[in-house]
């Protein structure tokens, strides 16, 4: 009999405990999703992916079954998908691979013990587990199933990753691609990278994107909520750049900090990010923002709508990231901030093409182009604005993301 648990502040429909069924009996498509944290999202990135995908889901032949990093074996219903609990033991950075490995070895269990299942798609999200995988392929084309890989961004690029650990990511993304059935990249660029680069695999790929919320926020411009933050961080309404995102080298903070300095801006840097101590201290060593009161680190910011509105409410956006697809903060600025600047590589441009302004790490390039953007009118910025917007709705709404994966997941 189920009843009702709580994960990640969501109530969700416990199911029992994992047992073979001789009777079993689907119709469905059951596609299995490996690589995220699980769901009910209490993250970004793979996790609303996931998320959107079951809550928006309109194809009811297909059923969804998703792995959760967990600290226990329970199974649930969530948005209509069937969910386990992965418990993983804590080893350090090795977590994740460990995680992948054995929530796919239970999605290949499931099906083995329901030979019924016809065609079982299994799509493992991001390249962890390419030296395991070969193995794990063979078991899955044996159920008749096949493997579906989404390469995500160019890992083995972070700065954060030791010379041995993107090493590792290289090798990993090759063994992957190689045993890939199809591949889903997010990005027409990455879609190009993996054609090109392992060319030897012939490898099959198609190009789905990752989406955005195109929803406005629910809090009204005066909203206390939102005027209390502002006194609270020194920032007024449309009187502040914004950036948001993780504070590591790639997204490009030295750059953007460091031109937004030498600018003539009268307006406020507003920086929401994790906290890096490390990163911090050397990069204050080298630019000394803190002498600079335009610069304003205002921490982190986890409600959803509170966070929504100060995207709305920023005169403009900066985008820094030049590693990986498609990037989920871009597509939310695009869709929420009137002025996004963007740093001019080919991940980004092919997002926004003519609906934003760029930059290069040049020295005063941003600098020149932020004190352009403080002299564009009403009707300029508007008229960007609403590119954006289009571009969003026409191109990553999550409505046609979903649409997208429900046309390739429903085998002929």
């Amino acid at each position: 009999m189920s009843n009702q648990i709580t994960i990640n502040d969501v109530p969700v429909t416990a199911l029992p405990a994992h047992k073979t069924n001789p009777d079993y009996h689907t119709d469905k498509q059951q596609v299995f999703i490996v690589g995220s944290k699980g769901i009910p999202a209490a993250y970004g990135g793979f996790e609303t992916f996931v998320e959107m995908l079951t809550r928006f889901q309109t194809d009811d032949s297909i059923r969804y079954h998703v792995s959760r990093l967990g600290k226990d074996t329970q199974r649930y219903m969530h948005n209509g998908a069937k969910c386990f609990n992965v418990n993983v033991p804590d080893i350090g950075p090795a977590k994740a691979i460990y995680y992948d490995i054995a929530a796919l070895k239970r999605c290949i269990d499931y099906c083995k013990a329901r030979p019924q299942i016809k065609h079982p798609i299994f799509y493992v999200l991001a390249c962890r587990i390419g030296p395991f995988i070969g193995h794990l392929a063979k078991e899955i084309h044996a159920l008749g199933g096949e493997l579906y890989v989404n390469p995500d961004g160019h890992e083995w690029k972070r700065a954060k990753w030791s010379a041995p650990v993107r090493r590792y990511w290289k090798y990993s993304e090759q063994l992957m691609v190689k045993h890939a059935d199809l591949l889903i990249c997010d990005s027409k660029n990455i879609e190009a990278y993996i054609r090109t680069d392992y060319r030897q695999y012939t490898p099959k790929t198609t190009f789905i994107a990752y989406g955005a919320d195109t929803k406005r926020s629910k809090l009204t411009d005066d909203d206390p909520q939102l005027l209390d933050w502002y006194a609270e961080k020194g920032l007024k309404s449309k009187e502040y750049y914004l950036v948001v995102g993780r504070f590591v080298p790639e997204n490009n903070f030295e750059t953007m900090i460091k031109e937004f300095m030498k600018s003539k801006s009268k307006k406020n840097f507003a920086i929401i990010t994790t906290s890096n101590d490390e990163f911090l201290k050397k990069l204050e060593g080298k630019l000394h923002f803190k002498d600079d009161s335009r610069i304003k680190f205002v921490g982190t910011v986890y409600d959803t709508e509170l966070l929504k509105k100060i995207r709305e409410q920023a005169y403009g956006y900066f985008h820094g990231h030049e590693v990986g697809g498609t990037n989920p903060s871009l597509l939310e600025a695009l869709g929420s901030t009137d002025l996004n600047l963007l740093l001019n590589v080919g991940f980004n441009r092919e997002v926004a093409e003519d609906a934003a302004l760029y930059w290069t790490k040049e020295d005063g390039s941003l600098a020149t182009l932020i004190d352009k953007s403080d002299t564009l009118s009403k009707t300029e910025i508007i008229t960007i604005s609403v590119k954006a917007k289009e571009r969003i709705q026409d191109f990553y709404s999550w409505s046609k993301i979903v649409r997208d994966y429900e046309t390739q997941f429903v085998l002929d």
